[in-house]
């Protein structure tokens, strides 16, 4: 009987939890279909190969939030949380406490490093991230960076504890951070801006388009070229190197955030040339990340977990050639509808205090002025959207506190994406492929399939690798990595285990 429980207790052993990681690898594709994952396959031969051969593939990941952009996807990826609980609404929004425009991450109180201006925060972000969580488990021992062309895409999925967020400045050609992190850029920082990273690359050829010489432009240009992500990685590269992630001894977080699928998306679609080559360049640019990953850490201490923030319609232009619906509006077409529906019943003014995406916030000072019920007001501005053609649905501020909506699928992402203290007036949905945006390309921001349907790919120690092909939702990863990390689930966290894929 003595044999018999040693070799029990041996064998539970055995067949308990993985180690813990020493690096969580957290990668996000800006703008990047799961459609990038299966169309182009057979074309992969680095970073994706991997990741699809060796990694737990959830083939119909969605997120449930309007709108779909990329702040908001962001925030959800490792905080689990839904924009009603995480208050990061929208890239933009018209901040009622503050009287004002506001970004995701806007922060006054700080000052931009590397760069000139005001710097950034996740101080808008309600909720808290993995690697808060990681962090508070372990009294700040891991290390949690954030690293994106973008600040938003750097500074939420790293969250309020993070040693440091950064991003890339196109007015100086600089990665630059905030006096929120430090009140100096880190050396390594400062060492990869002395090289001009940007630099190089100008007068470069990308297919068919031939980037500017030098400055501003540019640096813009390097953006929204597969160039954008090579600065990325090889500032990954600096950071596992200089910060010693995944080598002291704790888990520690890197979160990296490649943007230039959502630049060269927005410009060409989904459909183009130009998608298909930076998505297999893409491809190189994760493989170098890993073989970066694997001579200082070892891929097989390594948590790797990649999405992309939403996806994108395509060009209108497009589907009319293939007989499918679709078309453009001016991206002020609704507010200027409602403004002149509100002039025409309430007399002049400026009756609409700003809009962005596929939200309207009216101006309620004006409103109180002409002593209207807000109510009412709101009504009248929806009345004048939903009679555009092409909008499928209107809902009012009033509409979504009350939950008077219709029990769809659609009405409960669009009740999701509402956060009562920072949510807009009018929120509106158009037809399916029809997009509000300024000048050609396309956009996205809708609950459509398009927009929301991601690729989620789990690789690492204590993952089963293999095609998962039920329905989860983005919320999931938070929960999932808080579980294998064993620390404290996200505050905000909405999601469940991905218990399917785990050995």
């Amino acid at each position: 009987m003595k044999r018999l429980l040693l070799c029990l207790v041996a064998a539970g052993l055995a067949l308990g939890a993985a180690p813990k990681p020493k690096l969580v690898l957290a990668i996000v594709l800006d703008q990047f279909r799961y459609d990038y994952t299966t169309r182009f396959r057979s074309e992969y031969t680095g970073g994706f190969d991997r990741l699809l051969s060796r990694g737990a593939v959830f083939t119909n990941a969605r997120y449930v939030h309007v709108p779909t952009v990329t702040a908001v996807g962001h925030s959800t990826f490792l905080t689990g949380a839904i924009p009603a609980l995480s208050g990061i609404v929208a890239n933009d929004w018209y901040d009622r406490d503050e009287g004002k425009h506001v970004t995701s991450v806007s922060d006054d109180r700080t000052q931009l490093l590397g760069g000139a201006g005001t710097g950034s925060s996740p101080r808008r972000l309600l909720v808290d991230t993995v690697g808060d969580e990681l962090k508070m488990a372990d009294d700040g021992a891991s290390r949690v960076i954030g690293i994106s062309l973008k600040d938003r895409a750097a500074i939420l999925p790293a969250g309020h504890m993070a040693d440091g967020a950064y991003w890339f400045d196109p007015a100086s050609g600089n990665f630059v951070s905030s006096t929120y992190y430090f009140a100096d850029l880190p050396a390594w920082v400062k060492d990869c801006n002395a090289a001009r990273p940007a630099d190089g690359y100008g007068g470069a050829t990308w297919l068919d388009h031939k980037l500017p010489a030098s400055g501003r432009a540019l640096y813009t240009a390097v953006e929204a070229s597969p160039f954008g992500n090579d600065m990325i990685e090889r500032l990954a590269e600096n950071a596992l190197q200089a910060e010693r992630l995944g080598q002291r001894g704790v888990t520690d977080l890197l979160a990296v955030s490649f943007s230039a699928h959502d630049y060269v998306g927005h410009s060409f679609g989904p459909y183009s040339p130009e998608e298909h080559d930076v998505s297999l360049r893409a491809d190189r640019a994760l493989e170098r990340l890993f073989q970066a990953v694997e001579k200082q850490v070892g891929m097989d201490n390594v948590l790797v977990v990649l999405t992309g923030d939403h996806g994108v319609a395509p060009t209108p232009e497009s589907n009319v050639a293939r007989r499918m619906p679709g078309g453009r509006f001016p991206g002020n077409a609704a507010r200027d509808a409602a403004q002149a529906a509100l002039v025409k019943k309430y007399g002049e003014g400026n009756w609409i205090a700003g809009s962005w995406d596929l939200e309207l916030f009216l101006n309620l000072d004006l409103v109180a002025q002409k002593n209207l019920e807000p109510a009412e007001v709101r009504r009248e501005a929806a009345r004048a959207v939903f009679a555009m053609p092409h909008v499928f649905r209107v809902y009012t501020r009033d509409q979504l506190l009350k939950g008077e909506v219709l029990g769809d699928d659609l009405s409960r992402r669009v009740m999701n994406g509402f956060n009562e203290r920072r949510g807009a007036d009018i929120e509106f949905i158009p037809d399916p492929y029809w997009i509000f945006a300024n000048g050609a390309g396309t956009t996205h921001g809708t609950p459509f399939g398009y927009d929301s349907h991601v690729p989620v790919i789990f690789m690492g120690a204590g993952i089963r690798p293999g095609r998962h092909n039920g329905s989860i939702i983005v919320n999931d990863v938070a929960s999932t990595l808080a579980t294998i990390l064993d620390v404290e689930t996200p505050s905000g966290s909405v999601g469940r285990v991905l218990t399917e894929m785990l050995q």
